[in-house]
């Protein structure tokens, strides 16, 4: 197994301090796209847990979204769900919010607890794979767990 990067470590050590057993793993593909990741994990690409990050355009506060790969986040959902609009984060919003670049964006480990909505349709699996800090790093977890990690929000997104 590869070494992690300092990002992917920061997940790994953040899962440890969670009492989460899986492991971070680094891949020699892309995940930077769920259709990557599910085919470098062996996967369907619903059990990708895409974590996109939203600007709250009033308030300026980033929200977390954590998707399912096969789906596309409804915007003008989320914004009811948020209770103002939102709008696009850029790469500098979502690195000052999460310590992470675009594509690699963890659902845990960031340097402050964020609003997050996390997506129904990944509670359908047994297992999902989300992004660990880096392009090509992810790891496993059951989906009941994303909730307890995160405190995130279960919600339509689509």
């Amino acid at each position: 197994m590869a070494e992690l990067s300092g990002s992917a470590q920061r997940v790994q050590d953040a899962l440890t301090q969670l009492g989460i057993v899986g492991t971070v793993v680094r891949l020699p593909a892309s995940t930077r796209t769920a259709p990557e990741a599910a085919a470098a994990v062996g996967c369907q690409v619903g059990q990708i847990a895409k974590s996109l990050v939203f600007r709250a355009t009033s308030s300026d506060t980033p929200i977390l979204v954590i998707a399912s790969g096969s789906n596309r986040v409804n915007e003008a959902r989320l914004a009811e769900l948020v209770g103002e609009p939102i709008g696009k984060a850029d790469a500098a919003f979502v690195r000052a919010h999460t310590g992470y670049a675009i594509g690699g964006v963890a659902p845990v480990g960031h340097p402050r607890p964020l609003r997050t909505f996390i997506d129904a349709d990944l509670l359908a699996y047994a297992e999902i794979w989300a992004a660990a800090g880096t392009p090509d790093s992810v790891f496993a977890l059951a989906p009941a767990d994303l909730s307890r990690l995160t405190g995130g929000e279960v919600a339509t997104l689509t």
